[in-house]
């Protein structure tokens, strides 16, 4: 038997699918890794070769995020019109499994590991279910390592990409993870990331923890950390502002490698912070943090919400200003999404403030709700502004001038961030 995976691909003039370094389905390796061994396994990632391929699986597997489900449902179509069974996990599925099931032959709800055996075994037997979902929350000692051996010699720019943990003990009500992965902070076994990271190593000095906060237990990272140092890997994660805090923690990660972290400031706004659920955060100490991460010789990502109920339109250029100021070596600024499963939307849904339902939109750079303190157009044309004034030569240079050992990872980030703006559509 024959499965392919597929991961659809991001549309052309919107950010996401300009920019040129691509990385590869995690998710996907993941559900390899747990595939029966008589099973033919292949991968097709749409933003890697565009060309629909011809193939004799005998199942097509999809996984998609919100603004790939649209992509994600017109690709299914077109294998199912060839005779073919497809499925489709994922965040989106997970969230509106009835409105998949519309375009799909089933549907995994939520992780996928625990459950992809079985409906694997029901394909075979022809008893193939249009629903499936997991029990309960995989053990993370359950987790085997990924099959990276299905992402070949695609044009990647790494493929060093793994997970430690998942959940997260916040609950922030934007956050589609937490709505996805739950609350309780699940952690693989030290042992086994390091006997992975060690087989990582042979291929690439580079790589990219996809946990959403890595550092929420202290002990497990700091033995993490400790395992790391003089592995010689050059690393990138997620953590949350106040990491900078305790100056032991975050030296540690500092020493075992990391190079640069994606951090949530989310709003400059104090009491828009409250009103998200973002408890780490004090917007009145951003600055000496962002100082702390960079004498760690950690760059930093920044993430700003834009269009929160305090927002006004002077929030761009607060924005802006204020990465100059700390020298953020990078940043996004995601439009705030109501994303289908998050504590957002259920209160703009309730609020008769949710404008469209149009999935591709649901990328972080279209305005999908009604602001309270500025129109949609101001919302829309001050993000678009924000991106050009960051990510302008000018901009870059104030921020990045001064060599930092990051400068290595955030210097090539935003000549590529610069380059997919410039090619997105207005």
């Amino acid at each position: 038997m024959k499965v392919l995976f597929v991961s659809p691909g991001w549309p052309k003039g919107r950010l996401w699918g300009e920019l040129a370094f691509k990385f590869p389905s995690l998710s996907l390796a993941a559900l390899a890794a747990v595939t029966p061994a008589e099973w033919a396994v292949t991968l097709w990632d749409e933003n890697i070769d565009p060309q629909l391929p011809a193939t004799d699986a005998d199942l097509v597997a999809i996984t998609a995020m919100t603004p790939q489900a649209p992509r994600a449902y017109h690709l299914a179509a077109r294998f199912r019109a060839s005779g073919k069974t497809v499925v489709m996990g994922g965040f989106h599925a997970s969230n509106l499994p009835e409105e998949a099931l519309q375009h799909l032959d089933s549907v995994v709800v939520g992780e996928g590991e625990l459950i992809w055996p079985q409906l694997l075994a029901d394909f075979q037997s022809g008893n193939l279910q249009r629903l499936y979902r997991s029990a309960g929350l995989i053990e993370m000692t359950a987790i085997p390592t990924p099959r990276r051996e299905i992402f070949g010699a695609k044009k990647y720019l790494f493929t060093n990409t793994l997970q430690t943990t998942r959940g997260c003990p916040f609950d922030c009500e934007f956050c589609s993870v937490t709505a996805f992965y739950g609350r309780k902070y699940r952690k693989r076994p030290v042992a086994t990331v390091l006997d992975e990271l060690t087989g990582l190593r042979k291929k690439n000095s580079f790589a990219f923890f996809v946990d959403d906060n890595l550092v929420a237990d202290r002990k497990y990272a700091m033995e993490l950390f400790s395992g790391m140092k003089g592995m010689g890997f050059k690393w990138l994660s997620h953590a949350p502002i106040d990491f900078a805090d305790d100056r032991e923690f975050i030296r540690a990660a500092g020493e075992a490698g990391c190079v640069g972290l994606f951090i949530g400031f989310e709003s400059l706004n104090q009491e828009a912070l409250k009103a998200m659920g973002k408890v780490t955060n004090t917007a009145d100490s951003y600055l000496e943090d962002a100082k702390v991460f960079r004498d760690c010789g950690i760059g930093i990502l920044g993430s700003f919400v834009l269009g929160n109920d305090g927002d006004t339109p002077d929030v761009f250029e607060r924005t802006l200003r204020f990465c100059e100021e700390a020298r953020l070596e990078a940043a996004i600024f995601p439009i705030l999404t109501p994303y289908p499963g998050t504590e957002v939307r259920r209160r703009l849904e309730a609020e008769g403030r949710i404008l469209s339902n149009v999935w591709e939109d649901y990328d972080m750079e279209h305005v999908t709700f009604q602001p309270r303190g500025m129109t949609v157009s101001e919302l829309q044309t001050g993000y678009d502004q924000l991106c050009r004034s960051f990510y302008s030569f000018g901009s870059m240079y104030r921020r990045i001038w001064k060599l930092h050992r990051s400068v290595q990872v955030f210097g090539p980030m935003n000549i590529g961030f610069r380059a997919a703006i410039k090619r997105k559509k207005g």
